[in-house]
């Protein structure tokens, strides 16, 4: 597709180009495996001399059609899909990274994705350093380590909606030989494309605002094709050396920055660990990519205009949203996203915990999930749920206080979801 193309096109028709007679929609390639006339054309495959399919545990051409959207959408140059946002993060990781190795963090990040870093990957021999995004350039300087082989951080970290300084995390990370992986599923391609900012590898959720309806779980890397690996070979033996298993092949060589690391990732970490994306959810993800840039505009208008409404509440103890003046990464959010954030908000409630808890209780349209950024609204209590496992220490690093709610606005009515937090917040 033209480069040129603005967003709104590449959601519906990036990717995939149907030729003449061919199905408008994109086919659901539904089969584990792929027929071949001779062993020496399957053989060519195994060799990685020739692209093609072979089982679907490592590629389907359904998943390969969506993935090849969402680098247009991002402006990358390769891109894959994986089960879940979770395995897309530890596939980034873990593609450059292994035991005795280093990565450099922002503290404010999913739960998950740090229960990921500081728990299992940790077991696996990677230590983590989390620092504090609004950090001094000095404190991030000295988390760097010799064997520091990355730096991650998410474009609006969930749920505390810190919003990451791209360019200064990118500049710290070059200047040290290692990649930017940024998980930009919060803000989508639509309104942020991290790789402009610097970025060198991007990673999604895709079961959030990219699916859009709760219907597939589902994740992306996206790699900008923009980091020089073999310009840091020592650093990155896996992409800069023969790779054993595939009869020697350099990844860096054999297929130049463009396409070394998605390579890699998948003739290696997929072929090993299997977090395949089904066809099915490929097929579910494409439809809400579709629509994705007409939701995301929803999404934000919805989120503004409640976030304004409980700064004012009597009842409410703090507010935090991008688009409000008062927030302290507003200014961060004008410089990489004007054209909107996310539709997530967080919110404290007056009487902490258990009038947070209480409050939820009330909501009659936004239900109690461990979901966000859907087109239904819904809620949560981060430190009960998705981050119970960290401590009160470990919660204020990450930006999540003990009283937060985790508030997604949806696509209905704004005048509606006022009302129903009005009332709920009227019977405590």
């Amino acid at each position: 597709m033209n480069k040129s193309y603005q967003i709104e096109t590449k959601c519906v028709q990036g990717g995939y180009r149907p030729g003449n007679g061919e199905p408008r929609q994109i086919p659901i390639v539904q089969s584990t495996t792929f027929r071949y006339e001779t062993s020496t054309d399957m053989g060519k495959l195994f060799d990685l001399e020739a692209s093609g399919y072979f089982y679907s545990r490592l590629q389907n051409p359904t998943c390969d059609t969506v993935a090849a959207k969402i680098c247009e959408m991002e402006g990358g140059t390769a891109a894959m899909l994986t089960s879940s946002g979770q395995a897309a993060s530890f596939y980034a990781v873990f593609n450059i990274a292994s035991a005795g190795d280093h990565i450099v963090s922002s503290a404010a990040i999913y739960g998950g994705t740090y229960n990921l870093f500081a728990v299992t990957m940790k077991r696996m021999g990677i230590e983590f350093t989390f620092v504090n995004p609004d950090c001094t350039d000095e404190e991030l300087e000295a988390a760097f380590r010799p064997n520091t082989k990355a730096v991650f951080g998410e474009t609006i970290a969930n749920p505390s909606l810190v919003v990451l300084d791209i360019e200064r995390f990118a500049r710290a990370a070059h200047a040290h030989g290692v990649p930017l992986i940024v998980d930009n599923t919060f803000a989508t391609p639509v309104n942020c494309r991290p790789f402009e900012w610097g970025a060198d590898i991007v990673t999604h959720s895709t079961t959030k605002y990219m699916d859009g309806h709760g219907a597939a779980v589902g994740g992306c890397i996206v790699d900008s094709g923009s980091f020089d690996w073999m310009a840091h070979a020592d650093k990155f033996p896996g992409l800069t050396t023969p790779d054993d298993s595939y009869h020697g092949v350099v990844y860096a060589e054999r297929f130049g920055n463009a396409g070394a690391f998605i390579t890699k990732a998948t003739a290696q970490l997929m072929r090993d660990f299997g977090s395949v994306q089904s066809p099915q959810s490929a097929f579910m993800l494409n439809l809400g990519l579709e629509s994705l840039h007409v939701r995301m505009e929803r999404h934000c208008a919805n989120a503004a205009a409640i976030a304004r409404y409980l700064e004012s509440h009597e009842k409410i103890a703090w507010v935090n949203h991008p688009s409000l003046s008062s927030c302290k990464y507003h200014a961060l959010a004008e410089k990489y996203m004007p054209r909107g954030t996310c539709g997530v908000i967080s919110f404290g409630v007056k009487g902490g915990r258990a009038a947070a808890e209480a409050f939820m209780g009330n909501l009659t349209i936004a239900a109690i999930e461990t979901h966000v950024a859907d087109a239904r609204s819904c809620c949560l209590h981060p430190a009960s749920t998705t981050h119970r496992q960290m401590s009160d220490a470990e919660l204020a690093a990450a930006g999540v206080p003990s009283d937060l709610v985790r508030l997604s606005c949806g696509l209905e009515s704004s005048v509606d979801l006022i009302a129903d937090i009005e009332q709920a917040l009227a019977r405590l």
